[in-house]
């Protein structure tokens, strides 16, 4: 069963309480300022922040509420009842229900409008999204106002009862009222009950400890019961009769011998007979209270007869002693005692060394199969009585059917061994080649294995094999009987495409090149002092036009430059290093920048 601190339950805020504090929230925990200047997207997402951090923050404050009270299903049948009695069961669950409901509508809310706000057009419209959004929500609170109002009584009166442990060793003291329960309760613990001359004093329950041969007894005070129907007795008797039905404890059933509580002697036997199928299982006790009450005492025994047996005959009747009985008393006596484990342990080393015996106390059909190796009884037999007595014979026989089998293995794979060594000198090669590739394949698997997803890819640039070249395309073709040579040559023209003899091949003399070059050079000076605040990667990506990464001309190096320092001025104008700079400024509020605000001014969300 699940244990509930009852006392550490939080308050539950009313309904307008509830508005003020999460919309409170909600203003101090999100951004305040929106400008009109403002990208749609950005825009979008300053109003979606808004109404989800409100949701966030009821889902949780709700959540947190339907934590703290306990659920019926769940706790020991005493507090179910308890719960039943004192709160009404049905009423509860439904102000759960209707909290847990307002959470999940709440939601449902947040998400359709989260859904609206991506198609938001304008500043206007994504404003009016999010206070729809948040009035509704604040509607949905407000009728939750009588749920709320009845939790936070429930909370109040939960907190005010008694810790009571359903599973402890515990006291349950009843009777009719104002037979001495309470002041029972207040001698024997420290509990402070309240006592009165008058009836139904005691309107709960009340626990109180005490202790008795060193063992922590709970003690509990139940309110006075009446004998009449179930269905009669009111919301105190009901609290006792609740405590008798459900928690294991010897019963002290109180009877007023002074009749002074305003009830005979008859109804409170009456009483006990009417109650007594609640104190099944349980040891009950009857204490009779009140017999120092002054002369009514006197009437009272006149009263009460005690019978006493009376002889039948005149045959004497001595008591009768076993003589099993009577053989332990006088070996008693004598000084010759049983010897038990705790002197079986002292002799044999003390705590630690002794090891308890516990064969002995088997109880077999012939004590002398105590302490056989196999004591499982069959018919008189143990285990060991069916074991085959060849079975030595036979598992030698098999040993030495398996020693036969791995010889003639052995022997198959020396003659593998030796067909190997005829092979020729090209099947060894080949056969060298294929297990080497096996290896270097085994162990290429058993690395990525043992690495998994955490080995990066190396360029092929940086592959200390360089498994993929043209060699080894050749190589690998080759040996499959393939002519590479085709391959190869297409291979080489595609590279030598890239670089400045293909030019040369078309047409172009050096000296052509050489003019290029002195054409090139002046804008080359011109543009240098905006190159030299670029990186050096970028860099020599623009001042390469031949290479595959650069640019064509002169004109796109120029273009490019312009519109990396235009980016580069953006920047700037944003107040931020670079494209990475992600920082954003702390935008304060107007209230920190005025002045003393008046008395009363902060209570606004």
């Amino acid at each position: 069963m699940v244990q509930h601190n009852f006392k550490a339950m939080q308050a539950v805020p009313t309904a307008k309480d509830f508005i003020d504090i999460v919309l409170s929230k909600t203003q101090r925990g999100t951004p305040t300022v929106v400008h009109n200047g403002w990208a749609i997207q950005r825009i979008r997402q300053f109003y979606t922040r808004k109404v989800k951090f409100t949701q966030q923050n009821w889902h949780d404050k709700l959540t947190q509420i339907l934590d703290d009270f306990p659920k019926v299903d769940d706790v020991h049948p005493f507090y179910s009842d308890l719960l039943n009695v004192l709160y009404d069961k049905d009423h509860y669950k439904l102000a759960l229900g209707q909290i847990n409901m307002c959470r999940n509508l709440i939601d449902r809310i947040c998400q359709d409008y989260v859904r609206l706000l991506k198609y938001g057009d304008s500043l206007y419209r994504c404003k009016q999204l999010k206070r729809a959004a948040l009035g509704r929500m604040a509607t949905l609170m407000k009728r939750q106002g009588p749920s709320l109002q009845y939790l936070e009584q429930v909370r109040q009166h939960m907190s005010r009862l008694p810790a009571i442990d359903p599973n402890t060793r515990t006291l349950l003291v009843c009777g009719y009222p104002n037979v001495g329960k309470s002041s029972f309760m207040n001698k024997v613990t420290r509990a402070d009950v309240e006592v009165q001359p008058y009836a139904f004093t005691t309107k709960s329950l009340y626990v109180g400890h005490t202790d008795y041969k060193y063992l922590r007894w709970q003690v509990i005070d139940t309110p006075g019961i009446l004998d009449r129907p179930l269905e009669e007795r009111n919301t105190i008797e009901m609290q006792s009769i609740t405590a008798l039905a459900h928690l294991r404890a010897a019963v002290l059933y109180v009877l007023d011998i002074s009749e002074q509580c305003g009830f005979t002697i008859r109804q409170q036997a009456t009483l006990f007979h009417s109650i007594k199928p609640l104190f099944a299982n349980k040891p009950v006790l009857i204490v009779a209270n009140k017999t120092d009450v002054g002369k009514r005492v006197g009437d009272v025994v006149n009263r009460i007869h005690v019978a006493q047996p009376k002889p039948r005959d005149a045959l004497p009747r001595p008591p009768v002693i076993p003589p099993g009985v009577a053989a332990a008393r006088a070996r008693r006596d004598a000084g010759d005692r049983r010897r038990t484990e705790k002197d079986l342990q002292e002799e044999q080393g003390g705590a630690g060394v002794y090891n308890s015996d516990v064969r002995k106390l088997y109880d077999l059909k012939d004590p002398a199969w105590r302490y056989d190796i196999m004591p499982e009884i069959v018919n008189g037999k143990n285990v060991l009585d069916f074991v085959d007595p060849d079975i030595e014979a036979r598992l030698e026989a098999l040993e030495r059917e398996e020693e036969a089998l791995a010889a003639a293995a052995a022997a198959d794979a020396a003659m593998g061994e030796g067909e190997e060594e005829e092979l020729t000198a090209e099947e060894a090669a080949a056969l060298e080649a294929i297990r080497q590739k096996k290896k270097k394949m085994v162990a290429e698997h058993r690395r990525r294995k043992s690495a998994g997803n955490n080995s990066a890819p190396l360029p092929r640039a940086v592959d200390p094999e360089r498994s993929r070249t043209k060699e080894r395309m050749a190589r690998e073709l080759g040996v499959m009987g393939l002519d590479a040579g085709a391959a190869a040559e297409r291979a080489t023209r595609s590279q030598s495409r890239r670089g400045r003899s293909l030019v040369r091949k078309r047409g172009r003399s050096a000296a052509a090149d050489a003019e290029m070059a002195d054409a090139e050079a002046p804008k080359k000076r011109i543009h240098s002092s905006k190159s030299r605040s670029m990186s050096r990667g970028r860099a020599l990506s623009l001042a390469a036009p031949d290479s595959s990464k650069g640019l064509r001309d002169a004109s796109q190096r120029n273009k490019a430059i312009k519109m990396a320092d235009k980016a580069q001025w953006k920047m700037g104008k944003l107040a931020k290093k670079g494209e990475g700079d992600r920082h954003i400024p702390d935008l304060k509020p107007k209230h920190l920048f005025s002045g003393k605000r008046p008395k009363g001014t902060t209570d606004r969300r």
